[in-house]
């Protein structure tokens, strides 16, 4: 176990200093290039033209401190190459905007990936017929949810953060050794990023961070034997994603309520909104990690079988409730 936790720290703190000194250079870069988000006064109320490429300094921390720790295995080269090719389509979109269509494709390429690499869903009570088509939704579906959220500074990178330590939490737990160090490797580039992404953000991840990670949070779940904890416990990745998943559900709900194609912007984030009633970004982010924090709690008190699955229910209930109730407050600034 001591050997395992001097792993885990190398691997935070090599993948969190590699990050860290490496996001100058792309913002020193991106600003070179002309590789930069510029306002539009809709979605995107910036003040300044901010760089992108913060996802290229995320996925270099991670897998330097990948390769230098973790057990080399096959199938994790097909993990990577769908990592990869999301991190690439997203960079393609920040510079030439691709269409829906060409960015779902490249995401359903990903996803294959992905399944061909052995992460999807083993229930017993369904069938691979089943398994697969599931996993490949719950996967493009997380991984448009930290694309869709990543409309204000930090938020995206704490919402990652956030779940990245309550699966890292329940790895240590259940003492699962290999999945608490590829977790630790990712852990270490979000801290050092949210430094320079925090208000006022001095570089954004991108299409290509935010598909990454997505991306590399959609897999996790599967790295775990959820139903050997308890019966229902691959309820607990739901509650742990919570936020990011409530976020694309309402938006595909109100865009198609206003007639507007749920793949196209419009400034109906719950960021946006909160911001609007007159919340501060600094608030919204803490108010993010409050709610984080206790999902995550609930959730794990669920999974060592502290919490029965009528009271996640209830619980599921309450979070609604204080969810609408915190969109529908009014600060003294607004």
């Amino acid at each position: 176990m001591n050997v395992f936790f001097l792993k885990f720290g190398f691997a935070l703190v090599i993948s969190l200093l590699v990050t860290f000194y490496l996001v100058p250079f792309c913002i020193a870069i991106a600003k070179r290039l002309q590789f930069i988000d510029e306002p539009d006064g809709k979605i995107k109320k910036h003040k300044q033209a901010t760089p992108y490429m913060g996802g290229i300094a995320v996925y270099v921390g991670f897998l330097t401190a990948f390769c230098l720790t973790f057990p080399f295995e096959n199938n994790m080269l097909l993990f990577f190459a769908g990592s990869t090719l999301l991190l690439f389509i997203g960079l393609i979109d920040d510079l030439v905007v691709l269409k829906p269509y060409q960015k779902f494709f490249g995401q359903i390429l990903a996803t294959i990936c992905f399944l061909k690499a052995g992460f999807y869903l083993k229930a017993q009570f369904f069938s691979n017929c089943w398994n697969i088509p599931i996993s490949a939704f719950w996967m493009l579906l997380v991984m448009n949810a930290f694309n869709l959220v990543d409309v204000m500074d930090g938020l995206a990178t704490v919402l990652a953060i956030c779940a990245t330590t309550s699966f890292l939490v329940i790895a240590i737990y259940f003492d699962n050794e290999a999945t608490a160090l590829l977790l630790s490797s990712f852990l270490g580039p979000l801290l050092a990023f949210l430094w320079y992404n925090k208000p006022t953000a001095k570089i954004y991840l991108g299409d290509a961070g935010s598909l990454f990670i997505g991306g590399f949070l959609a897999i996790v779940p599967f790295l775990f034997n959820w139903g050997t904890y308890t019966l229902s416990g691959y309820l607990t990745p739901l509650v742990i994603l919570a936020i990011p998943l409530l976020e694309v559900s309402t938006l595909i709900l109100i865009r198609s309520y206003k007639g507007i194609p749920f793949y196209m912007g419009s400034p109906d984030h719950f960021s946006i909104y909160l911001q609007q009633r007159g919340w501060s970004k600094e608030g919204i982010l803490g108010y993010v990690v409050l709610l984080s924090t206790i999902l995550f709690g609930v959730s794990f008190l669920f999974l060592i079988g502290k919490v029965t699955l009528l009271q996640l229910c209830l619980s599921a209930g309450i979070f609604l409730f204080v969810w609408t109730v915190a969109l529908c407050y009014k600060t003294s600034k607004s």
